[in-house]
């Protein structure tokens, strides 16, 4: 990742020290604002500063901060039980197109807010069915269910003054099975097309997300398994309602194609999981 020198900026604040301005800009690591140039940009308000814990685990699932770095998500141990997601966690972690020096800096929030479609912060949240907790300047919160955070390529629900304070990933993600496909044009190559499939273990309903593939996440959700042509022609029709992208990394056509042969693996290893009685334990 190539740096540069934001020369237009004058400060660099806390988060919190005053009203937003405009040219304000949120700082986490800084891998993305830092990568290309930024000439509206005047302040950086330094979201470290606040020194939220990097992730927390209680009764009702567990807690990422925005300010936790790709180095220490991939680092956590979590305690039995959880051993799924870690492995999930594993799979987008080495999504990223990044060496791990960048991972010591990227941080979980700054994927998700860069709003690209290859981010795969972005892809585990939606996997897991998170929920973002968002933040204001005054103190005034709201939630917002991570498929829904993100309206376009670079676009997302945050209001002016607003940011990512934390992930947090319900108790039932670490009850899922999860199966995840990844293609991409090279073997070390941004991803192109990203399937993360659940089933949970205890409704036995069925979630399958697309990323990478799509101008925004894509997230299915049926109360039973699927049949092969049932889940394809839903992945088809939401694919093509959110939008195919369409860049260097791989034409619309070579996505769908990929999405679509991946989505049935997926869904051919979760039947089959549930077939050999795998049990989550």
């Amino acid at each position: 990742m190539r740096t540069v020198d934001l020369h237009t900026v004058s400060d660099v604040i806390d988060a919190d020290a005053d009203a937003w301005r405009p040219g304000d800009r949120w700082l986490a690591g800084g891998s993305y604002l830092f990568s290309q140039p930024q000439p509206g940009v005047r302040r950086l308000r330094d979201l470290t500063r606040l020194r939220w814990p990097s992730i927390r685990i209680d009764y009702d699932g567990l807690e990422i901060a925005a300010t936790c770095t790709v180095a220490e998500l991939a680092r956590f141990a979590p305690p039995p039980g959880w051993n799924r997601v870690t492995a999930l966690v594993a799979g987008c972690c080495d999504a990223f197109l990044a060496s791990r020096k960048i991972w010591n800096v990227a941080t979980v929030g700054g994927n998700i807010c860069a709003a690209l479609p290859a981010g795969p912060m972005t892809s585990l949240a939606v996997a897991t069915r998170a929920e973002y907790l968002l933040t204001d300047l005054t103190g005034g919160q709201r939630r917002v269910p991570a498929d829904g955070f993100i309206r376009d390529v670079g676009a997302t629900v945050l209001d002016t003054g607003e940011y990512l304070r934390g992930v947090r990933l319900p108790a039932a993600a670490a009850r899922a099975r999860y199966a995840m496909r990844r293609a991409s044009l090279f073997r070390h190559g941004r991803s192109a097309a990203l399937v993360i499939g659940s089933v949970d273990q205890d409704t036995g309903g069925w979630t399958m997300s697309v990323t990478a593939a799509t101008r925004r996440p894509v997230v299915l959700s049926l109360p039973a398994a699927p049949t092969g042509p049932e889940l394809l022609d839903r992945v088809d029709a939401g694919c093509a309602a959110a939008g195919w992208v369409d860049d260097v990394h791989g034409l619309p056509r070579w996505r769908r194609h990929r999405t679509l042969r991946m989505a049935d693996q997926v869904r051919a290893e979760l039947a089959a999981a549930g077939t050999d009685g795998e049990d989550g334990r």
